[in-house]
Parts: structure tokens; C-alpha cells; sequence
């Protein structure tokens, strides 16, 4: 079969698209036909060598994946052959990942594509997906009638956070760098959209919300800690999920006075069983039309390492060139 692979961690251009072998489903693991995948930052900082275990050799890159069930092992019993199926989790923890023609997953990383929904859309929605209900759900635990401020809402992540968010019954102010962005960010469902290139971004969520916002949602690399909590209400939420080489000064003072939180949180953290959870919300919402994957391209997966130098180039070198997920098609 044709795969995305490399032979040693480095950047982009270590990325071979060529022949492996197609793997065979044992124990409880399901092989997939994949129809599509898609590219998170997390992809290219493995891909990168940013990881604490051994990779295998060839290493197949990717996390997110959406295809049909071609074969199950003697242990699997969640599906048949013919399902439609989406995951994500591959690439991890020693796991294979999903740019190939072919993937064996576990059957407890996949989940049922919901009828009337496209693997193209179920692809891109994984992991971002997934964090966003994680993140949303059990870590903040965000209510009806709160605030939620997402810094950066246009791209993968603050996307599916504005329209879960929105879902949960929340009110969202979002920023974005060009009016493009804005425009993607009301679309999607927020109630407020701020240029942070050229308007005060404290000064319009503080008249939008005078007393604060309840939750505020960083995507950004490089945190700006005195920003935040001077952003939140009393007894504020603030996530962070990016920047691990990050190292910004905390306002201890305004933070326990008002009585913060500061959540830090990563998707590969959470068991098979919590990410089903959100999975089933996921199916749910995109079955009810609540839910709708930000997709920028979609590229042949021969593209892979274009694909890569791109998602780097808009994360890691800032040049916010991707709004939304870059999805890829054998």
C-alpha cells in the first residue's frame, strides 16, 4: 500500500510518500480502508522528533483518519466489515499512524460515521473535535449562559470550540486576523468577533462583557497570562493546550484574588472511554447539523510533506495561513 512516512524525526521534507506493508488487523484491531485524513499541529511536532517514545521504523505520520471497515481481528467486536468508521489517536504512544492506504487501529480509537455525514468532515473534526468537548465538557464544565472568550476561532480548534460552545448555550466572543476571519468566526456562531490586528481586543470583550468572561479559551503558543486573567470574571476558567516550550509570567496577585483557574490539558491524556464520550456527542451533533468541520483545502495524500510545511509555517511560524484543517485523500 502507498503511505506518508519517515525514516528519522525532522522536518517536512523527511516525509516519504511510497510502499509499506499492508498491515494485518490481530486481537481486537479493525483494518481500515481510509478514504481521508487530516493534519494537526501535534502530527508535526512528532514528525518533528517532539515526543517521549520510540517511533517505529518506517514511522507512518498522522492522528485522524475516516474510512470503512476492510477486515476485523479474531478479538474485534464493535464492527463488521462495510462500517464507516473515524478515529483519530494513531501516531501515538508507539501506534502506527493513519496517512496510508490501509490502518489497523484498535477498535476502542474508532467510532461510527454518522449516515449523511462525509469522511472528509468526520476526518477533519477528529482531534480537534475530541479536544473541544474534552475541554468544554469535564474540564470546564461550561454552562448555559456563561461567556467564553476563544482567542484565535477560525482555525481547527476554535472552530469547533465556537460552535460547541454556541451548542452548550454558551455566549462567544472570538478574535481573528483578517475580516475573512471574522466573517468564519460569525458564521460559525459567535456572538462577537474581534480583529485583534487592528481593534483593542481587551477593551471590546470588556464591553461586551463588563464583569468579565467566565471562560477564556487560549489557542495560542505564546500565552499572555496577565492578558487572561485580567479578561476573566471572578472565579474565571482558562484553558491552555499548546506551547510546550511556553514559559509566561503568572499574575499570582489578581489570580487568587479573583479566584482563577488555569486548566492545562492535552487530548492523548484521556482513556479510550472519555474520548468515546465525546465521540457520541460529536456523532450527535453533526447528525443534528449543530456541528460542522472548518476545512481550508484538501490535498492528495501524496502532498503530505506540502501538507506539513504548511501547518508548521501557520503555527509554529505564525503566518495564520490556514483557517481551518488541511484534509488529505489517498
Amino acid at each position: 500500500m502507498k503511505a506518508a512516512f519517515i525514516k528519522e524525526a525532522g522536518p517536512p521534507e523527511n516525509i516519504t510518500y511510497g510502499d509499506v506493508e499492508t498491515p494485518e488487523p490481530t486481537g481486537s484491531e479493525v483494518l481500515v480502508k481510509v478514504s481521508a485524513v487530516s493534519v494537526n499541529p501535534i502530527d508535526t511536532y512528532i514528525r518533528n522528533g517532539a515526543n517521549f517514545w520510540e517511533l517505529p521504523d518506517p514511522f507512518i505520520v498522522g492522528c485522524d483518519l475516516a474510512g470503512t471497515v476492510e477486515k476485523v481481528g479474531p478479538q474485534a467486536t464493535r464492527f463488521q466489515v462495510g462500517d464507516r468508521v473515524w478515529g483519530s489517536n494513531q501516531g501515538l504512544f508507539g501506534r502506527q499512524g493513519s496517512f496510508a492506504d490501509y490502518v489497523a487501529s484498535d477498535q476502542e480509537w474508532l467510532y461510527p460515521t454518522p449516515d449523511g455525514v462525509d469522511d472528509e468532515t468526520v476526518a477533519a473534526i477528529a482531534l480537534v473535535g475530541i479536544t473541544a468537548h474534552l475541554g468544554l465538557v469535564p474540564v470546564l464544565k461550561l454552562q448555559p449562559g456563561e461567556s467564553l472568550f476563544i482567542n484565535g476561532g477560525s482555525g481547527g480548534i476554535g472552530s469547533t470550540v465556537i460552535q460547541m460552545a454556541k451548542t452548550l448555550g454558551a455566549k462567544v466572543i472570538a478574535t481573528g486576523g483578517t475580516d475573512e476571519k471574522l466573517e468564519i468566526c460569525k458564521r460559525l456562531g459567535a456572538d462577537v468577533a474581534i480583529n485583534y490586528k487592528t481593534e483593542d481586543v481587551a477593551a471590546a470583550v470588556k464591553n461586551t462583557c463588563p464583569d468579565g468572561v467566565n471562560v477564556f479559551w487560549e489557542t495560542r503558543r505564546e500565552q499572555d497570562l496577565d492578558f487572561m486573567v485580567d479578561l476573566v470574571a471572578e472565579r474565571g476558567r482558562m484553558v491552555i493546550m499548546a506551547g510546550r516550550g511556553a514559559r509566561p509570567e503568572l499574575p499570582v496577585g489578581p489570580f487568587y484574588v479573583k479566584g482563577c483557574t488555569l486548566h492545562g490539558f492535552a487530548m492523548l491524556g484521556y482513556s479510550q472511554d472519555e474520548q468515546r464520550a465525546s465521540a457520541e456527542a460529536i456523532n450527535a451533533w453533526l447528525t443534528a447539523g449543530q456541528l460542522r468541520a472548518r476545512i481550508d483545502r484538501v490535498l492528495p495524500l501524496a502532498e503530505a510533506a506540502t501538507a506539513h510545511r504548511l501547518q508548521e509555517d501557520s503555527t509554529v511560524g505564525l503566518t495564520g495561513t490556514i483557517a481551518g484543517k488541511l484534509v488529505l485523500k489517498p
